[in-house]
């Protein structure tokens, strides 16, 4: 039995917040909010604070979670931090054979090695965020972001953000199979809602969905007889992948909202 990765507690307390409603703005913690405007990522944000380095409003500040008002002024050794939030979202090339976690039990890779690797030096003292997953074996285009917002709108089902996979099956798939899964298909965890499928070339098939269940599109395949055999994800929203594997590249505020749907803040 595939074990599902934690949810984190701030994306559980939105979901259950409620995506589509507006929500009350509440005070940041001091280290979060440290991570996400790229002072210092979060494990060093909390050791600076608990080291009596940030001040808030010229006070020492031991806990990780004090609260942030706005217009708060912080400082690090002394130095001045501007923390108004500001939405960065990178586009990777996962490549195979890692995974999209912090640690991997089996020291074969993660996703957050392969990105501190090609992340230039101004974006290294982020807290990046991993926006949904892919598989190990699952290779493609796999978001990061500052901003947990963002996070919650890329994945939640009701922001109907198409992901675009291209997926190599049995050479004699035929179309007539995939014509179940443009009315949706049932799976153990329920039913799925209709995706677009099409026959590519013989053996490749492209399949775009608009929601995000664990392993989904391998499931939706073998429902009608077609394993897979290799997945790619070529697009989200449409924002199409265009860089080579293992690279990066910044994703600009149009764009964010032009291919994503997304209006950074």
């Amino acid at each position: 039995m595939t074990r599902r990765p934690k949810t984190p507690r701030w994306l559980a307390a939105a979901r259950a917040a409620g995506a589509d409603r507006p929500a009350v703005e509440k005070p940041d913690w001091l280290s979060r909010a440290l991570g996400r405007c790229g002072a210092l990522p979060l494990t060093m944000a909390e050791d600076a604070i608990a080291q009596g380095r940030v001040r808030l409003n010229g006070k020492v500040q031991t806990q990780p979670l004090t609260p942030l008002l706005p217009g708060a002024r912080v400082t690090i050794d002394g130095h001045p931090v501007d923390v108004t939030p500001h939405t960065r979202v990178l586009m990777l090339h996962k490549p195979a054979g890692v995974v999209t976690a912090q640690t991997d039990q089996h020291r074969q890779g993660t996703v957050f090695e392969v990105l501190s690797n090609a992340l230039p030096a101004a974006l290294t003292n982020y807290q990046w965020h991993a926006v949904g997953r892919l598989d190990r074996d699952t290779t493609g285009l796999l978001l990061f972001t500052n901003d947990e917002r963002f996070v919650e709108h890329a994945t939640s089902p009701k922001s109907h953000l198409a992901k675009t996979y291209v997926a190599r099956v049995s050479p004699s798939a035929t179309d007539r199979q995939l014509e179940p899964l443009r009315h949706g298909v049932t799976l153990d965890d329920g039913p799925t809602r209709p995706a677009q499928a099409r026959l590519l070339e013989p053996g490749v098939v492209e399949l775009i969905l608009t929601e995000g269940k664990n392993r989904q599109v391998k499931r939706m395949l073998s429902a009608v007889g077609l394993p897979v055999l290799g997945l790619h994800r070529a697009a989200i929203g449409s924002l199409q992948l265009d860089v080579p594997v293992g690279a990066l590249k910044e994703i600009e505020g149009p764009m964010l909202t032009e291919a994503l749907g997304y209006h950074p803040r």
